[in-house]
């Protein structure tokens, strides 16, 4: 694993940000952390670039200790935190050359190209821009660097949904070229779609990892019936999961969708129904009407 927790934790006195938290992103994988305001995730990313000091456990990037070797792991990253400080007195062209020639590997031709796509207005000081194109800066300097792992705090926030597609388009980009993303989001649609995997957070602690290849194969189906509901085939026990819908249906999650829909074939089935059951699904069995997430 490039990157790697172990049961880390941090606390302030009684309160636990993050509890006992482990596990691992692949190099070259495109890593998602959901949950609400208070999960634990920009702690966990602070924790990784060893902005804070955990009260135990430890975590390594590129085998590198995120505490005890916190430079030499930073010199991996480039990272985009969820509240960007940027200056303000500098014009949006002089705030890319700078971060570009601060930074080892930074590519200033590259952060142009990014500026450009994201349709941004580099004569304008940081001062005079509005939240979302001062967003929008940030991501284009935080983007050009070659650094292989790339650490994105809601990096959409603020965006309109044009803008977000071009930033999904950007992360799709880094991950062909070899480079580890591990961003937050509170979007899950975008989450879904970027993605490999995710990890939901509730409370400070890792409740749920999702491989989204696996998510996507599976379906929902909505399927009403002539007389009594029939019993699932001994077969199928373990791939399906069943039960009545409000209106009176049979509700049916499906691992595979080819064998669900045989079996319902030989059923006196009047009507049927069926969608992806998608990220929204898996994410509200945590965190069910706890927020409302676009």
């Amino acid at each position: 694993m490039f990157v790697e927790t172990h049961s880390l934790t941090k606390r302030y006195d009684k309160f636990v940000a993050l509890d006992a938290c482990s596990l691992g992103v692949e190099e070259g994988e495109v890593f998602g952390l959901l949950g609400p305001n208070g999960a634990g995730k920009t702690t966990l990313l602070r924790l990784l670039l060893g902005y804070l000091q955990p009260t135990s456990g430890h975590a390594t990037i590129g085998g590198r200790d995120c505490q005890m070797q916190s430079v030499a792991a930073r010199q991996l990253v480039s990272y985009l935190p969820g509240e960007a400080r940027l200056y303000r007195g500098m014009r949006g062209r002089d705030v890319l050359r700078f971060f570009s020639d601060v930074r080892q590997g930074g590519d200033f031709r590259q952060a142009l190209r990014f500026a450009e796509r994201l349709d941004l207005e580099l004569a304008r000081r940081v001062a005079f821009m509005s939240t979302g194109m001062r967003q929008k800066l940030a991501f284009a300097a935080t983007m050009s660097t070659d650094s292989p792992l790339v650490i994105l705090d809601e990096p959409t926030a603020n965006l309109d949904p044009s803008v977000r597609a071009t930033v999904s388009e950007m992360i799709t980009e880094a991950k062909s070229g070899g480079r580890t993303v591990i961003f937050s989001s509170h979007v899950l649609s975008e989450v879904e779609e970027v993605c490999d995997r995710v990890a939901i957070l509730r409370a400070g602690k890792c409740v749920h990892t999702q491989v989204l290849s696996e998510l996507r194969r599976k379906h929902r189906l909505a399927a009403s019936f002539v007389g009594d509901v029939p019993t699932v085939p001994d077969e199928l026990r373990e791939s399906l999961r069943v039960w009545r819908g409000v209106h009176g249906e049979l509700i049916i999650e499906a691992d595979e969708l080819s064998s669900s829909l045989r079996w319902l074939a030989t059923l006196p089935v009047t009507e049927i129904r069926a969608e992806p059951i998608g990220l929204r699904s898996v994410y509200d069995r945590f965190h069910a009407n706890r927020e409302a997430t676009a």
